[in-house]
């Protein structure tokens, strides 16, 4: 009898980590037993989970003045840190950052956009101000409304410019 607290590993299984084995190409998922006629098919989490899409973000932000020199130092270290950043536009009370985003869905597109300035305040030196905007469509909406004329132009030219 192997004397251990209760719930600890047996020994020398401390640092090994589980793994999986195939079944094999001709493992049957959905065996029908004698007793049932049909049988719902087992899926994977791969086909219930759904595919990401990409979202086009435009995230708005305002505040105290600052000086000019360092919002766009400020932009650029943005830029830099997250390298899926399209453009900036600046003035010395607000900005304006667009990007594409990949998410499952808007939720998630939305909660990582709400993050972006937050969480990189610090690290490029951002001026203290709060989002005042968000505005989150998926990539079909977003060329359908420059093909219409409407909506935000293309994010041309790329990278950080004052209004």
């Amino acid at each position: 009898m192997r004397r251990a607290r209760p719930g600890a590993p047996p020994r020398g299984t401390a640092n090994r980590a589980l793994t999986s084995v195939g079944a094999g190409v001709d493992f049957d998922r959905n065996p029908l037993p004698s007793d049932t006629a049909e049988r719902e098919p087992v899926t994977t989490a791969e086909e219930e989970s759904p595919q990401s899409r990409l979202w086009h973000i435009t995230l708005s932000v305002s505040g105290t003045e600052t000086p000019l020199a360092e919002i766009r130092r400020g932009l650029e270290q943005l830029a830099h840190d997250h390298p899926f950043l399209l453009t900036s536009r600046y003035a010395g009370d607000h900005a304006e950052i667009r990007y594409w985003e990949e998410a499952r869905d808007l939720h998630d597109a939305a909660a990582v956009a709400l993050r972006l300035w937050g969480e990189h305040r610090s690290s490029a030196r951002l001026p203290p101000w709060e989002i005042v905007g968000l505005e989150v469509i998926d990539r079909e909406t977003y060329h359908l409304r420059v093909a219409e004329g409407y909506g935000p132009p293309p994010a041309s030219p790329v990278g950080v410019h004052p209004y």
